[in-house]
């Protein structure tokens, strides 16, 4: 079995990236980590070594559960949701997990959601985790 992650670091990706992890172990899967970044002049060094750095956390986490990984950084010039359904198409990926930041309606409507594109999009089932709500 196959698994992707959609990781791009913080505390709700690696809610998702556990919550992969502990699936993966007891479907004896292979899980691949990616961060995608859309690349050309939108990209800051800063940006890209944050997440090579957020890429080697995520390997650590999960090959110390004794799984195989390959973790990545994909730079096509896509949306990360369009990134995201390709490399599971492409890959015949069996599974995806995605974190998901809480926005509002109206943050939703103006830049779009990433989760969303590829729940829809999507060759395979998604899970997504977010983080509780805070009172």
């Amino acid at each position: 079995m196959k698994i992707l992650v959609g990781y791009n670091g913080g505390e709700v990706g690696e809610l998702a990236l556990s919550l992969a992890r502990d699936y993966a172990k007891t479907n004896n899967a292979f899980v691949y980590i990616l961060t995608s970044l859309e690349g050309g002049s939108s990209e800051k060094a800063v940006d890209i070594v944050k997440a090579e750095k957020n890429l080697v956390f995520a390997r650590t986490l999960i090959e110390d559960a004794g799984i195989q990984c390959d973790a990545q950084q994909s730079v096509r010039g896509l949306s990360a949701g369009e990134d995201l359904v390709k490399f599971a198409e492409e890959n015949q990926i069996e599974h995806i997990f995605l974190g998901i930041k809480k926005r509002s309606r109206v943050q939703k409507a103006l830049l779009g959601s990433t989760s969303r594109y590829v729940i829809l999009k999507a060759p395979c089932p998604v899970t997504t985790v977010t983080l509780p709500d805070k009172y």
